[in-house]
Order: C-alpha cells, then sequence, then structure tokens
C-alpha cells in the first residue's frame, strides 16, 4: 500500500538502507550495486515516492524547460511539428513552453532575453528572420533552428525546400502547362527564397520563360493568397498554373478565383506547399508538396537534447527530403 506523502526517509526505511544510498541510486543508479538498485525499485514501488524534479533540476542547475519561439504561434502548420517535439521531450522530462517571436516590438530583444538570463535549458527557433547577432550572448544554453535557417552555425533541422519547390513546377509541366506563375513567402525570409529559387530553376531547365509579372509577392497568410488570386483575376493573360509556396496562401487564392465562378483545376491548376490538414478535405483536395512534419519535431527534439546533455552549441544540420502529394487541383491547362 502506498503511503499518503511518502518521503525519501519513507524509501530508506523500508528498503533498510541509508537516504544518501536512496539518492544516488535514483540519480546515478550505475554506480550502485544491483541489489540495492532493486531494494531502492521496490521500496519507492511500495510507498508511492515520487522524484522530486524540480530540486533536481536545481541541483543539476538546469529548468527542466525548452523553449519554442514560433513566428505565428497561430498558424496550423506547426501543429504536428509541435506534436513532435513534445513527444519526445515528454520522454526526456522535459517541459515545453511556446511564445511567438512577432508579439512585441522587438523580437530580436526578446530572444536575446531569453538566451542571456537562461529560462530555459534549450531554445528550438522557427524564425530566420531574427538578427544572427541576437545568438551572440556569452553563456547561452544550445539553440537548434527549425524549417529556417541563419548563415550561423547554428544546428539546423529542415526539409529540402528547393527540391520540393522543383517538383511542384515539374509536375505542372507534366500536365501540359507552359505558362506558370508563383506566389511567394515574404521577401527576406529564407524558405521564400529557397522556394522561389527551386520555381526559377524548374522553369529554367525545362526551358521555360518566368514572367516577372507572374511572380506575385505573398506572406504564407490566407490573406496573401487571396489577394494573390484577386491579382489573378485583373491580369489580361494570365498563368494556366500557379505554385504557391504554402496551402495556407492556396487556400485563399482557391477561395477567391471560386467565388468569382474560375474553376479549379479545369480554369487554373494551384499546386501548394506543406499539406497542412485541410488541404486534403478541399474541393478540389490541394495538390502538394509534404513536409514530414512530426518527424521534423522528433528530430529537432534529439538534436537539442544531444547538445543538452554534451553541453555544446554547435552540430551537423540535417536537411530531409519532402513528399509530393498529387490530389485534384492541378490538371491539364485548358484548350
Amino acid at each position: 500500500m502506498g503511503y499518503k506523502f511518502a518521503t525519501i526517509q519513507d524509501v530508506a526505511k523500508v528498503a533498510g538502507v541509508s537516504t544518501a544510498t536512496v539518492s544516488r541510486t535514483l540519480s546515478k543508479p550505475s554506480v550502485v550495486a544491483a541489489g540495492t538498485r532493486e531494494a531502492v525499485r521496490r521500496a519507492v514501488e511500495e510507498t508511492g515516492y515520487q522524484v522530486n524534479t524540480t530540486a533536481a533540476n536545481l541541483r543539476l542547475q538546469r529548468t527542466g524547460t525548452v523553449i519554442v519561439l514560433l513566428p505565428n504561434i497561430a498558424n496550423p502548420f506547426f501543429s504536428q511539428i509541435l506534436a513532435g517535439l513534445s513527444l519526445e521531450l515528454s520522454d526526456a522530462k522535459y517541459g515545453l513552453l511556446v511564445t511567438d517571436t512577432q508579439t512585441g516590438p522587438d523580437p530580436d530583444a526578446r530572444l536575446a532575453e531569453y538566451l542571456r538570463f537562461r529560462r530555459a535549458d534549450g531554445i528550438l527557433l522557427f524564425d530566420g528572420t531574427l538578427s544572427s547577432q541576437a545568438l551572440d550572448i556569452p553563456g547561452r544554453p544550445p539553440l537548434v533552428m527549425v524549417c529556417e535557417w541563419m548563415e550561423r552555425d547554428v544546428p539546423t533541422v529542415r526539409v529540402n525546400n528547393e527540391h520540393g519547390a522543383e517538383m511542384a513546377v515539374d509536375h505542372l509541366v507534366s500536365l501540359g502547362h507552359r505558362s506558370i506563375g508563383h506566389v511567394t513567402g515574404p521577401e527576406g525570409n529564407v524558405l521564400s527564397a529557397s522556394r522561389l529559387a527551386g520555381y526559377r530553376t524548374a522553369m529554367e531547365r525545362r526551358g521555360l520563360p518566368v514572367d516577372e509579372r507572374w511572380v506575385i509577392d505573398g506572406d504564407y497568410s490566407m490573406d496573401s493568397g487571396a489577394a494573390a488570386g484577386r491579382r489573378w483575376l485583373t491580369m489580361e493573360k494570365r498563368p494556366t498554373a500557379l505554385f504557391l509556396a504554402s496551402d495556407e496562401m492556396a487556400l485563399g487564392f482557391l477561395g477567391v478565383v471560386q467565388a468569382a465562378g474560375v474553376s479549379v483545376p479545369r480554369d487554373v491548376s494551384i499546386v501548394g506547399f506543406d499539406n497542412i490538414e485541410i488541404s486534403q478535405h478541399l474541393t478540389p483536395a490541394l495538390t502538394t508538396i509534404r513536409q514530414p512534419r512530426t518527424e521534423i519535431g522528433i528530430r529537432a527534439a534529439r538534436k537539442l537534447l544531444g547538445l543538452i546533455h554534451t553541453g555544446s552549441l554547435t552540430g551537423p544540420s540535417e536537411v530531409i527530403e519532402v513528399e509530393f502529394i498529387e490530389r485534384r487541383s492541378a490538371a491539364p491547362p485548358p484548350s
């Protein structure tokens, strides 16, 4: 029968050892004899004793917390990545705090504050628009960038964005499209640049000209996709297909053109990027590029835990391949 509020003294009494031996067994079991480990294990089970992880973290000078810094906490793209992070970090007894980098007047200052005062044992940073100088904090905790990256020696877990964009354009060309537009992500963003580069590379490889009027600025949001749809509707000569740099923008584009009586994909084909949950439930279901988001989260968490364990701030980066998902939003061009 378990004790109502078991203490380490209760465990020691039941196991027939000292409290120091119980503490040593729980913190460093490898240095304790097997018989003693088993006696302490049984005593913990009998008494229902629970280790005070807060006190243990204080002894180790750790917070037991990892902070996740997202550029837009409301973006559904992050949900599966957060699930992967939580799965891996909870197994390692780490709590997860999530905050938005873009709230407040000075995102760089907020990042520096987290790093300077060691409010966490590690940082998972999703925002590549922050200044790399914000990382130059003596004694900062380990940091892993996820999805985005900086021109710094900072470990990163991301997908092959350029290859994904090339696959999107190659699919449209294979359907017979020759006039293909692109809706970009925000200016200055590394993902935007990579996906735009992939679009241009695929068009050039296929010998197709890029009409700069068909390269439309976006910011990954549904609103910017809707704005792109309105712009496409006003064009005198429209591209017959578009590759949009995010599924959210594809959603906004689809809604606007369908409301104007345009049929997708009969009148225009679209391909997105990300494979967020809703993309398969649209009418028509969205052809897109899948990022393995749960796997991204798991790998990023493992990389950060490795840095925390070794006390290192540097390490290799990982680039994960994406997958082309064919659905119903792309078809041969109108004859």
